[in-house]
């Protein structure tokens, strides 16, 4: 299967969705059309295996809140953040911008949890920062901030901005900022 989702990621960045075909992904994958029906009922079955290993990538460089480094400073924290987001997005921008710009949505019966612990792990990082300050409305902070990143991450994939230097530094500096004024409250 992964042989299959692997050839379907190549396809799709390389053709863009009009012209992905479930023989295009099965010749280059090297299994015949009916074994890729056995694990993938259409194109769109295919994409969303595409979209659900996207987010688990995302979810492996946010911040684990079952596994929390207590000694790393708020700025390190955001720096590995911004980082890991840019890079998860900066492998292949062709395919997020097909993902986000022209594969229609599916069925997502996994995106609520998804959701759910995407939401968590920024929640984490607003309480981890608020040690000494109130840190109610948390489930609302969290979602400013992971729209914020997110915004600004699928933005500039769009741009073909995702390289640039000036772009870590502005994203930072948001998140920073946004996190050490919820500490002044």
């Amino acid at each position: 299967m992964d042989v299959i989702v692997e050839a379907a990621t190549r396809v799709l960045a390389k053709l863009g969705w009009a012209k992905f075909t479930t023989n295009e992904v099965a010749r280059v994958a090297g299994v015949s059309v009916g074994s890729l029906y056995q694990y993938f009922p259409s194109k769109l079955a295919l994409a969303e295996a595409i979209r659900q290993r996207h987010l688990a990538m995302v979810l492996s460089v946010l911040p684990d809140p079952d596994s929390r480094d207590s000694a790393m400073s708020l700025a390190r924290r955001v720096a590995k953040l911004v980082e890991g987001v840019i890079a998860i997005h900066s492998t292949n921008p062709k395919l997020h911008r097909v993902l986000l710009d022209e594969v229609p949505l599916a069925a997502r019966s996994s995106f609520e949890t998804f959701e759910a612990e995407y939401l968590r792990r920024y929640q984490a990082l607003i309480e981890d920062c608020s040690k000494q300050a109130d840190s109610s409305g948390g489930d609302i902070a969290a979602l400013v901030l992971a729209a914020a990143v997110e915004g600004v991450v699928h933005t500039a994939a769009r741009h073909g901005k995702l390289d640039s230097p000036e772009l870590k530094v502005e994203l930072n500096g948001l998140v920073c900022a946004y996190l050490r004024e919820r500490l002044r409250r």
